[in-house]
């Protein structure tokens, strides 16, 4: 059984999503629903138990709840509703085994999640002699029995009340703060509240009395189909209440006429469809975010209003949303107001915004984007560097450092058996086919399946350090050996007595396939991480792609290979395995995004593979996965490679048949098309 408080307890939860099947979740409020629909994401069967007759009472009326019950319900979540826990019900181990009701009724449960509301920590304030009853008693300006102690937040109780979300809290620090560097006397005499939530994404919004009662009037529209439900509560010719499911877009609207305590009859009979349907009562054919006042609230979450977002965009010359979220906070905790942040930054820059990103061009000798470049190679089947320069009508002739690299990628990797790989187009360790150092030497890194090596590997690796006085040897993070110091003269001949695959340091490739020693050593392995480790490296290490790409396979969730910073991650779990991609363990460490969980070695091969050749076919040249997600979206990734079957296996082929024909370098340098003239020394040329 686990209480829903922290951290610690959400990878309680991961951690037994891993082991068992069945889960009951005690409360239907937000963090309730919020960790029934993530179990049911990692495989578990999921029943929200909740006492009262409708979900989230507190922020919605029956109605609204009832379509919220619906649409989860369609994930694959079961309700228990108007059930009262009598008891949670062990095994002999000391588990629990199901929860029983007041009824009678009893209902199976490995895993049992207590998400029934908070209830302010008062202990140390008790101790220090402080007043408390549901929080810590404030006054008006803050400060609790002990004037020189403050107190803000969900800890605090004020005229009776406890608030528990974060725009209260800001209004309460504004006072604290002002009194504490005694800039005259602010005063908190309580807030009016709204809820604007995003339930497993779903907007919702509530605010006031939206239950209604003796002397209101409801005026509502219900669009089932179409998800979407608002109810506006009416009292002597004010707006005291609303509730909104689905279509939140003119919540902050509403709060601040409820706010504000304004008469509506003149917009009564446009009430309902919002701000920007004001007709001639004051904006007729405006944006909502136009017709705003400065002082309209944004982000509920924090606190954040329409005029520090447009003095923002002025002031710091932003364009995106991304920027706007960074800069001011606005739309980076549930995200439900980022539609509207989105009409503040067009309506603030006019005709400099755009809502989509701005293709950038591949380079100065275009004004192709790499889209744009890579459907042209497709579609009129261009083979050649110079050929495709020419039909894309290319500004400089020979074209620059930044594009031909590019342009390489895309021909090789579109055209795997037509077009000719050009040398002279690539860098200078992919040419060389050795990493270079700043003084000119070169290292060299032996590949070694999934970090398995053996007596005769380190024989001859140990022979050539003698054999060519090479000054360092090192192991890598990646589980490899290093040999730093090799002059290019000398790389053939290394490369002939090693006698090992190349490694592809050097390279826009796939770089080493981390392991640990999983099930088949470590007492704590659930999976034979190595085996798994040595298949994916075999399957995938000829791959180019448009940036360096890393793996790494853990036995078990204790993750001691790191898979959790690779470009692909596989994690071993008593059930199979989890993937994890898009990781990063760079300049800006980066954790993995959870893909899917699967159960053989043979789904992680396709399914891995199926996501690195769509980053090989739509990734920008020199972006990381992390990037390319980032830039795409995981959503796009999970529907091309998880819900697209046939797709899946579509991109499983062309990865199959792209490697199928590319060779180790170090031991087929000729038809690997490697310019072996680089090697040999000046003074033997000139001769």
């Amino acid at each position: 059984m686990l209480a829903y408080r922290d951290i610690a307890d959400t990878h309680a939860m991961i951690g037994a999503a891993q082991t068992y099947k069945n889960a009951v979740v005690i409360g239907g409020g937000l963090l309730g629903l919020e960790a029934a629909n993530g179990l049911k994401q990692r495989g578990m069967n999921v029943t929200v138990v909740h006492v009262m007759d409708w979900l989230m009472e507190r922020q919605l009326d029956p109605t609204a709840a009832g379509l919220l019950k619906q649409s989860l319900e369609q994930r694959g979540l079961s309700f228990a509703m108007a059930k009262k826990t009598q008891a949670l019900l062990g095994d002999a181990a000391g588990r629990v085994r199901a929860v029983r009701f007041d009824d009678g009724a009893e209902l199976a449960a490995e895993l049992v999640v207590m998400a029934i509301g908070i209830r302010p920590n008062v202990a140390l304030a008790q101790s220090a002699g402080l007043q408390c009853n549901r929080g810590i008693l404030v006054s008006d300006t803050m400060q609790t029995y002990d004037p020189r102690i403050y107190a803000v937040g969900e800890c605090a109780s004020h005229r009776g009340i406890a608030y528990g979300l974060v725009a209260p809290l800001f209004e309460q620090a504004k006072v604290c703060a002002n009194h504490l560097a005694e800039h005259g006397i602010g005063i908190y005499s309580g807030s009016v509240t709204s809820t604007k939530l995003k339930v497993t994404g779903i907007d919702l919004f509530s605010a006031g009395d939206f239950m209604g009662g003796e002397g209101t009037e409801e005026i509502t529209l219900t669009d089932p189909i179409g998800g979407v439900y608002k109810k506006l509560v009416l009292k002597d010719d004010k707006l005291v209440g609303a509730c909104l499911y689905g279509d939140t877009a003119d919540g902050a609207w509403y709060f601040k006429l409820l706010r504000d305590g304004r008469e509506i009859g003149d917009i009564r009979d446009t009430l309902m469809f919002g701000e920007a349907n004001l007709g001639d009562s004051g904006h007729s054919g405006e944006s909502r975010a136009a017709a705003m006042a400065d002082g309209a609230e944004v982000c509920g979450c924090n606190g954040v209003c329409k005029g520090t977002i447009v003095n923002a965009i002025k002031a710091k010359g932003l364009f995106t949303v991304d920027a706007v979220r960074k800069h001011t906070k606005a739309s980076s905790s549930c995200g439900s107001c980022t539609g509207l942040v989105e009409q503040i930054l067009a309506s603030t820059l006019g005709g400099d915004y755009s809502a989509a990103p701005k293709k950038q061009p591949l380079c100065p000798c275009t004004a192709l984007s790499h889209e744009e470049i890579r459907e042209a190679i497709r579609k009129e089947h261009l083979l050649g560097l110079a050929k495709t320069m020419e039909f894309l009508n290319w500004s400089t002739p020979n074209g620059c450092a930044k594009c031909r690299p590019a342009l390489n990628y895309y021909l090789t990797s579109t055209w795997p058996r037509e077009a000719r790989d050009d040398p002279q187009s690539r860098f200078i360790n992919e040419r060389a086919h050795a990493n270079i150092q700043k003084d000119g030497t070169y290292s060299v890194v032996p590949r070694m399946w999934g970090g398995i090596t053996n007596a005769s590997e380190l024989r001859r690796i140990a022979d050539v350090v003698e054999k060519y006085k090479i000054p360092t040897v090192k192991v890598t993070g990646g589980q490899r050996i290093d040999l730093l110091g090799v002059k290019k003269e000398q790389l053939q001949d290394v490369w002939r007595d090693l006698d090992m695959p190349s490694g592809h340091a050097y390279a826009k490739a796939l770089r080493t396939v981390k392991t640990c020693v999983g099930s088949e050593w470590c007492r704590f392995g659930t999976q034979d991480s190595t085996r798994m480790g040595i298949e994916l490296e075999k399957a995938l290490w000829r791959m180019y792609a448009p940036h360096k790409v890393k793996l790494a396979v853990s036995g078990c969730p204790r993750n001691c290979a790191e898979s959790g910073i690779k470009d692909v991650g596989v994690i071993g779990v008593d059930s199979g395995w989890e993937i994890y991609v898009a990781g990063n363990g760079g300049i800006k460490t980066e954790a993995g995004q959870f893909f899917c969980k699967l159960k053989t070695h043979d789904e992680v091969l396709e399914y891995a593979g199926a996501f690195l050749q769509l980053y090989r076919e739509e990734g920008h040249y020199l972006e990381r996965t992390v990037h390319f997600v980032a830039r795409v979206g995981l959503d796009y990734c999970k529907q091309r490679v998880l819900e697209d079957t046939a797709g899946r296996s579509a991109l499983c082929a062309r990865l199959k048949d792209a490697l199928a024909d590319e060779v180790d370098p170090w031991h087929e340098p000729r038809k690997a098309a490697v310019d072996l003239r680089q090697f040999e020394p000046i003074e033997a040329v000139l001769v």
